[in-house]
This record gives C-alpha cells, structure tokens and sequence, in this order.
C-alpha cells in the first residue's frame, strides 16, 4: 500500500496509472500537479486525483512515489523543480518513450541524490489524450519496461515496479540504451511512418476526396497519427540517432519495394508479403501466448 503518490502530468498515461492503483486497493490518496489548470481540475473532478497541488512543495509532502508522466522534454526542468522539495525517502520513477536522454537529464540535475530515479516506460496507450483518456485497465497484461541504474537500490526498484504490477503489467527489464534501441524500431518508427502518410496525404490538392474514401485499412494504419504531436516531437529528438538508423534501413526497404514494383516482379513483391505476414503471425501469436490479460473479475497480482 502506497500512502501518497504523486502525479506529475495527469494525462492518459498518468491518469490511468492512479486509477490502476486505486482500483487495485494499493494506494490512499493521489496527488496532482500540471501546467494545465483546466486538465488538473477535470482530473479532480474524474476522482483520478484525490487533490491538485499548487506546488512541488506542496505536493511532495509525504509522498511515496512520484511519477513524471509528461513529455520527456520536461524530465530535466520537472526534476529541477521539484528537487528542493523531494524526500530523502521518495522514489521518483518516470513514464517516458525514450530512456538514454531522461536518465541524462536525471543525472545532470539530481547529482548524487541519482538513486532516487527509477526510470521506467509502460508500453501501452491510445492515440487519445487528457483525463478523459485514463482507463484504470490500461496496463492490465500489458509490459512495464524499467531501465534501472547502477545506483538504484533493490527496494527502490521493487517499489515501482510493484505500483506497476498492482496496475496489472507484467515487468521488463532493460538497459536504457537497448530501450532506446529497441523502441525506435517498433514504435519511433511507425509513429513517423503513420504521421508522414497522413500529412502527406493532407497536403495533396485532392485530399478531401481521398480522406472521403479512405476505410478501416488506412484508419487502422493511421491511428497513432492522433497522438499528441509535441510528445511525439520530444521521442523523435531525443532519440534521433537511433530512429534515423531505423528510417534509413526502412528507406532502403521501400527503395527494394519500388524496385521490385517497377520490374512488375509479382514474385519478389508477394515474397516479401509472404514474410511480413508469417512474422505478424508468429508477433501476435507470442503476445497471445505470453502477455494474457487477467481474467474477467479478477485483480491483477
């Protein structure tokens, strides 16, 4: 049982990771704290937050845990913030798609109170944004990825990946940089991908009758390309030098497609296909075997 945890960024992901909590029985009171004044009162007014501070000082009184739960540009001015007023015993643990800039930035402003940061990333969400987002099953058999530190001690890290447990996901761990490296591949990488096809289609003279025919196909490709566009902004900077290893392997891809393509080679095209499709098979099949959901009615452990 957590006795006060607070959120900095109360969002889908924050939102959601103190409604899984509360849910769960595992917290007594959740704490809020944004740039948004109207997100921070809507959050109150959902009952996903039992108070907003006005205040790190305010907020940090007593607190457990403190998840960072913004766009991972904010991790060093977040943690600046709050620093003067953090707890010798307060974990703070983070959200972030990208983990290699955020333990860089936790380490120039934390110094030697380092051990105090936990970084984490759960891999799950939804194009939508805000409190109205927040689901309390969000990370119910979904993956937490923690990235510890050589300086975290051993109760700090079971401290949140226990929160995450409580919020039903399954714990990872990796090295902040085989994070990173793997993140930009299935997940940096689509998002660019799924932002690039739309704008560019928005950007052609004819777009309202293309997007008047556009179905499920392209809604089901293009639906990440609804998710906040200055987080999305941050995770491609942060971790340019990866995702641009990514695009230019993906590009030399396409380049072999359009090859291919303009040989009318139905053979090598239908090969590639072949393969993409047995690998989906296989990737879904692994999820289903390994990552189920809790069953109905039953609190995750």
């Amino acid at each position: 049982m957590l006795n006060k945890i607070v959120i900095v960024g109360v969002g889908l992901i924050g939102g959601s990771f103190a409604l899984g909590l509360k849910a769960a029985g595992a917290v007594r009171r959740v704490v809020g704290i944004g740039r948004e004044p109207q997100a921070m009162a809507r959050a109150l007014e959902l009952g996903i937050v039992d108070e907003v501070a006005a205040s790190y000082e305010e907020a940090l009184q007593g607190a457990s845990l403190v998840l960072l739960a913004a766009p991972v540009a904010q991790t060093g001015p977040i943690l600046a913030a709050l620093l003067p007023h953090l707890g010798a015993r307060t974990v703070v643990t983070d959200a972030g798609s990208t983990k290699s800039d955020v333990v860089a930035a936790a380490r120039e402003v934390l110094g030697e109170r380092i051990h105090q940061f936990v970084p984490g990333h759960p891999i799950a969400g939804s194009e939508s944004n805000g409190p109205d987002a927040a689901l309390a099953t969000l990370y119910r058999g979904k993956k937490a990825v923690l990235t510890p530190l050589p300086e975290n001690a051993d109760d700090a890290v079971e401290l949140v990946a226990g929160a995450w447990r409580a919020c039903g996901a399954l714990i990872h761990m990796l090295s902040p940089e085989d994070h990173d490296r793997v993140f930009a591949a299935v997940s940096h990488l689509p998002h660019l991908l799924a932002y690039a096809l739309v704008d560019d289609i928005a950007a052609k003279p004819h777009a309202d009758l293309l997007f008047q025919y556009a179905a499920s196909g392209f809604r089901d490709f293009t639906r990440i390309a609804g998710s906040s566009p200055e987080m999305w902004r941050d995770i491609s900077l942060a971790n340019q030098a990866a995702l641009l290893t990514e695009l230019d392997a993906y590009l030399a891809q396409l380049t072999t497609l359009r090859a291919h393509l303009a040989a009318s080679d139905g053979a090598a095209l239908e090969a590639v296909y072949a393969n993409a499709q047995r690998a989906r098979r296989e990737w879904i099949e692994a999820i289903e075997a390994g990552s189920p959901p809790p069953p109905p009615n039953q609190e995750p452990e």
